[in-house]
């Protein structure tokens, strides 16, 4: 039987009949509303939600086919013909003689048999007569397939009944090749391979058991489906990841959901990046600290990091830092963080509401971390892969009641201690309403820089490198590497600085991919940052005087994992929400004084702890 298994299967593939994928990606065609006559709306909730299998049980009782799961439950009225043949009848004529709207959607209904297929088949028959191009696939390849599953014929009567009606078929029955022309897809309970309960995954052993069953059926070139499986995320996909062609479900809807932005819940890396390894020479020394670096990687929680790691096929820079904490995130108003209070936070050690730049709860502008050490002789570089505008660099040079307020932001630049701002958002700047601003920061000092290009040849020592917005898109896009040549520059400039320097550097945009839940938005951007990290983490080791921390503002999306393969570099989420959410965020640290920022605590306390790290004394 193998060797001819093997022969149909070649037979089948040549013809076009069945094809095999090592990993099919499955959709809501791929649903099977399971007892679907139990739905507060029969049909219709499994047929919008895009189902392609709907299936009914029946009954045949006084010359009708009722649909029930018990013969306790038959109702008058509740027959086969008025609550699927007729609506699926119409659904197809008003669709151009096609199951959907979509004409590349197909539909079966699968009618289980509950007892008496010698009264229910030739009623169904009667039933479906003269529609015949709706329900006849020989007739119309696009017509809707009937399958009989339940009390269904000995399979040597399959050669009885008309083209018209296939049967599911079991995988232990053994099938000649004229009967298995009669089968439409052939089903299995899954408690005959496995206790699994559909969490986390099937052991191995059983993995295999079912693989092979399912590897068995397609070298039939027929559709495998499992029934009574469990009815959740979990055992979606890893039924899925078993090779499954029907997902069966009492949720037609939540499946629907499930599959409906697949593309923006999973992300498959083509190729990995290897991770810079430190030293740890300096790293956890108590000593001062000459220089900090702060990276910042806007709406990174723990789920993001983890997503970027799994992707990179187990790799990360940020998880080679060993001294490690946790974030409160909390504002002054709410317990949910926005940008602008997360980084004014951290840029000048008090807790303030959402939406305010530097300033406290009462609107009283604050000294933020460049301000403080300027008078020490330090000098401050302030990056982003965003809106240079935009609340988190704006905390560490800007104070407004509203981050939206950008002109009035981009005007507060002048009266900071930044000596190099780099990102877009130029039009803030150079069409402020204060029309001489530029001329005012040229007054100061600075050289202003349109391009990447022209701030990387200039050895000036403050600058102001305004970029087109178009420099800042997304990674995915092609912003390419923006972030790390921004940085590398700014390392290059300020450390001439004998005194040591402050760098601010943001990932901006790992928020964005989280308020538009779209993981690969959201991985490509926090691995774009975590290769920032090891340039960080690189240059710290060459310093051996440099205290690099590693945190997020707060976290965006409410982000889970459902799936992640570091073997394979894919992963596959969820998003709970489209805003922030108050989970506490890690925070990494590395260098001298990174001790300092283990445990837990406010987000506040790092703008303290960064100022300790310094030892700082008065300049003359």
């Amino acid at each position: 039987m193998v060797k001819s298994n093997k022969l149909i299967l070649f037979l089948l593939l040549g013809l076009g009949v069945y094809s095999v994928s090592a990993q099919q990606k499955l959709n809501a065609g791929n649903g099977h509303s399971h007892n679907d006559y139990k739905q507060q709306i029969p049909l219709l909730e499994a047929y919008y939600a895009g189902m392609g299998s709907i299936e009914a049980d029946v009954f045949y009782r006084n010359g009708e086919l009722f649909v029930a799961h018990d013969s306790s439950e038959i109702t008058s009225g509740k027959t086969l013909k008025k609550l699927y043949i007729d609506p699926l009848v119409a659904f197809f004529k008003d669709h151009a003689n096609h199951p959907y709207a979509d004409p590349k959607q197909k539909l079966q209904l699968v009618i289980d048999i509950k007892e008496d297929y010698e009264h229910v088949i030739p009623k169904l028959l009667a039933d479906l007569k003269g529609n015949e191009s709706v329900f006849d696939q020989q007739i119309n390849p696009s017509a809707i397939k009937i399958v009989m599953s339940g009390a269904v014929p000995p399979a040597e009567k399959f050669k009885d009944y008309p083209s018209l009606i296939s049967f599911d078929g079991r995988p232990a029955n053994q099938y000649t090749s004229d009967q298995l022309k009669h089968i439409g897809m052939i089903s299995d309970d899954i408690s005959h391979y496995s206790v699994w309960n559909g969490k986390g995954t099937p052991t191995p052993t059983d993995l295999e058991k079912m693989k092979a069953v399912i590897a068995k059926v397609h070298a039939l070139g027929k559709p495998f489906r499992f029934w009574a499986t469990k009815d959740s995320p979990n055992s979606w996909k890893e039924l899925e990841h078993m090779g499954v062609d029907w997902i069966g479900t009492d949720h037609p809807t939540l499946l629907k959901d499930f599959y409906k932005n697949r593309a923006k819940l999973e992300y498959s890396n083509p190729k990995a990046y290897i991770p810079y390894q430190p030293t740890y020479k300096s790293d956890g020394l108590k000593t001062k600290a000459k220089n900090v670096i702060l990276l910042i990687g806007d709406g990174m929680g723990l789920a993001q990091i983890q997503a970027g790691l799994s992707a990179n096929f187990g790799q990360s820079n940020i998880i080679t830092i060993k001294h490690l904490g946790l974030s409160r995130t909390e504002a002054s108003n709410s317990d949910f963080t926005d940008s602008a209070a997360g980084a004014t936070a951290m840029a000048t050690g008090h807790k303030t509401n959402n939406r305010y730049i530097s300033v406290d709860s009462t609107g009283k502008a604050l000294q933020s971390i460049p301000d403080i050490l300027a008078p020490y002789g330090l000098t401050s570089g302030i990056i982003s892969s965003g809106d240079i505008t935009d609340a988190t660099p704006a905390a560490f040079y800007a104070h407004q009641l509203e981050r939206s307020m950008t002109k009035e932001i981009a005007a507060d630049f002048q009266n900071g201690h930044v000596d190099i701002l780099v990102g877009s958002k130029r039009k803030s700047f150079t069409e402020n309403p204060d029309q001489k601003l530029m001329d005012k920061i040229s007054a100061k000092g600075y050289t202003l820089q349109k391009d990447l290009k022209s701030f990387v040849a200039s050895n000036a020592d403050k600058q102001v490198v305004l970029l087109d917005d178009s420099a800042t898109r997304k990674i995915l896009e092609g912003r390419g590497e923006m972030l790390k040549t921004s940085f590398l520059k700014t390392v290059e400039l300020l450390s001439k600085n004998k005194k040591g320097f402050f760098i601010m550097a943001e990932g901006a945009q790992i928020d964005h991919g989280g308020h538009a839940n779209d993981l690969p938005f959201a991985v490509t951007e926090q691995q774009d940052f975590d290769r920032l990290v090891g340039e960080a983490l690189k240059f710290a080791d060459q310093d051996g005087e440099t205290l690099v921390i590693v945190t997020a503002d707060h976290e965006t999306g409410g982000l889970s994992l459902l799936d992640a393969s570091y073997r394979k570099g894919t992963v596959r989420g969820n998003f709970s929400t489209d805003d922030h959410t108050n989970i506490m965020v890690p925070v990494f640290a590395y260098g001298p004084g990174s001790e300092a920022f283990m445990g837990v605590y406010p987000n506040h306390q790092i703008f303290y702890k960064i100022i300790e790290a310094y030892r700082l004394k008065k300049t003359q």
